[in-house]
């Protein structure tokens, strides 16, 4: 049995497989940072789980028989509890249908004391943390999606409005355009008639010269 199937095998006695599977990774996390803390974890009629020096030593490499010095370390071991011999060997036949009293110890019987059912918390307390980052992790990054599909539609209608506007200068620069070379046609037309016209001003000078000239010549009559 793997740790999959130990979450489906409690799955139904804990309210669903999530719950199983919060609750076994919560013991075994449990376990583990009591033992890697030199702590001993006990549960009556199941075992214990302790932590044991191991000095260094010379061994034999099994495949090419050289001596080889070991160094000091630090080793995990489980003792298994009468309960559970008994169990095992036989001796003690398992309940049908029910839950193996090894379940129903007693409250308090860890004897890693305080600091193990602290440990127990703060595992708890872990978990809960690390879904609740996770949910603001995920939550950051829709509001980024969107914050940036926003921009995308901001800056595509952006585009579009500078490239109406641009299209409507260009009309506006046509039109004025066609208006100053019309202006230019009509001065153009124009202009000659007023050199026409300024020439023909010296005869209206022709004229009155005449009429003083009649002037003159009635007086001296």
């Amino acid at each position: 049995m793997n740790k999959a199937q130990l979450v489906e095998a409690i799955a139904d006695k804990v309210g669903g497989r999530q719950q199983a599977a919060d609750a076994v990774d919560a013991v075994l996390d449990a376990i583990v940072r009591a033992v890697v803390a030199g702590d001993r974890v006990s549960v009556t009629g199941f075992g214990s789980f302790e932590k044991v020096d191991r000095p260094a030593r010379y061994a034999r490499n099994p495949q090419t028989g050289e001596r080889v010095r070991v160094k000091k370390t630090s080793v995990p071991r489980f003792r298994a509890g009468q309960g559970f011999k008994d169990l095992v060997s036989g001796s003690k036949k398992l309940p049908k249908g029910g839950e193996v009293a090894v379940k129903k110890a007693p409250k308090g019987s860890l004897s890693g004391g305080p600091s193990t059912r602290t440990t127990t918390k703060a595992a708890a307390k872990k978990a809960a943390a690390k879904k609740a980052t996770a949910k603001k992790v995920t939550a950051k990054k829709t509001t980024a999606a969107k914050t940036a599909a926003a921009k995308k539609t901001t800056a595509k209608k952006t585009t579009a409005a500078a490239k109406k506007t641009t299209a409507a200068a260009k009309k506006t620069t046509a039109a004025a355009k066609k208006t100053t070379a019309a202006k230019k046609a009509v001065a153009s037309k124009t202009a000659p008639a007023k050199k026409a016209t300024a020439k023909k001003a010296p005869a209206k000078k022709t004229t009155a010269r005449k009429t003083t000239a009649k002037k003159a010549t009635a007086r001296k009559k």
